[in-house]
This record gives C-alpha cells, sequence and structure tokens, in this order.
C-alpha cells in the first residue's frame, strides 16, 4: 500500500465521518449548535485524536460549542468505540480551525488590494 494513504489516515476518516454523524443525530446540546467538522488528526499510536472544527458566530459561539463537544467527548469516544474497531479508540481533543476564517480575511484584503489598483489605474 502506497505510504501517502496509510492506515493512520484512513482511521482519521473514518473518526471524520462517524463523528459528523454522532454530532448530528445523537447529541442534543444546545451549546454546541452548527458544527462541521473540517479535519481529524490521529497519532500514529492511535491514543490521541486532534478534531478540527469551525462553526458559525462570534467567539462566544466558538467557546460555548467547544466546552459542549468537550463535554460530550466521553459519550462520542463511547459511540464511536461501538462503530470502529479499533483495540483502544483515541481521546478525542477538540480544537477549533481558525483556516477559515483566515481565508475569508486573506480574500477580503485581496478584493480590497484589486478593487484599489482598479481605481488608481489610468483609463
Amino acid at each position: 500500500m502506497p505510504r501517502d494513504f496509510s492506515r493512520t489516515l484512513r482511521i482519521a476518516e473514518q473518526i471524520q465521518r462517524d463523528l459528523a454523524e454522532l454530532l448530528r443525530t445523537e447529541v442534543k446540546d444546545p451549546g454546541i449548535g452548527m458544527v462541521t467538522l473540517t479535519d481529524v488528526e490521529v497519532t500514529s499510536d492511535y491514543a490521541h485524536a486532534k478534531v478540527f472544527f469551525t462553526t458559525l458566530g462570534d467567539a462566544g459561539a466558538v467557546a460555548a460549542a467547544t466546552a459542549g463537544l468537550n463535554r460530550a467527548a466521553g459519550f462520542l469516544r463511547h459511540e464511536l468505540g461501538h462503530r470502529i474497531k479499533l483495540r483502544s479508540i483515541p481521546q478525542l481533543h477538540f480544537i477549533y480551525d481558525e483556516s477559515v476564517e483566515r481565508g475569508v480575511r486573506l480574500s477580503q484584503l485581496i478584493d480590497a488590494a484589486v478593487g484599489g489598483d482598479k481605481k488608481n489605474r489610468p483609463a
């Protein structure tokens, strides 16, 4: 099997799919709100998994979603144990993914620079 698609990557993708399904159907915490899982990174020994997520709203919504996900981490890990056949299910660590916000800010800066360039260009 090629090195670029290792077992760790396959497990990370499976965890992301299963967590997204569990968050959509099983978790009833209103503090979590609308959460999108963007990536999962699993350590090589499968002991820990960083789960990156985004959510709509301001810093308060992000803090509420992070707290809600951390409260639900034990339940989610237990449910993953029923869905994924691994010797040990990784500890889940939820991290807010700022890359989407950074991309929007960069896009706005580029649009402003292009707009300013068009105004300064002679006709």
